[in-house]
């Protein structure tokens, strides 16, 4: 299923069919692993109401739903999280590798987060 293809219908469904995480014992581990996304969203929102970003916690979170999710990680975040945080999203898979620049051109680089990301 490609990015485009997914909805509140089908959300669910192809996170779970694509859910892997062997130390999960209980359906509460996949949702608190989804939740993830939700801390990703409060941050990048915070990032764009004081201009603070903490970098190395949105890389942990996005990491984390790469290790349970895999490559579905990248339609789930971008179906999740709102358009106006895209550029932030986009800034974060291209510096761990999960995005090739010229994928999703239409969405641009943030400059201030690829900036913070090349401090680290």
């Amino acid at each position: 299923m490609r990015f485009n293809e997914l909805n509140e219908d089908n959300f669910l469904f192809f996170a779970i069919q694509n859910y892997n995480n062997p130390q999960s014992v209980t359906q509460d581990d996949f949702f608190d692993d989804l939740k993830k996304i939700k801390y990703i969203k409060r941050l990048f929102k915070k990032y764009k109401t004081t201009g603070e970003i903490k970098t190395n916690l949105i890389l942990i979170h996005i990491t984390v739903l790469y290790n349970v999710f895999g490559q579905a990680a990248t339609p789930i975040l971008f179906f999740k999280i709102s358009s106006e945080y895209w550029s932030c999203l986009k800034t974060f898979l291209i510096f761990l590798d999960r995005l090739d620049k010229t994928q999703l051109m239409s969405i641009p680089i943030d400059e201030y987060c690829l900036e913070k990301l090349g401090e680290i």
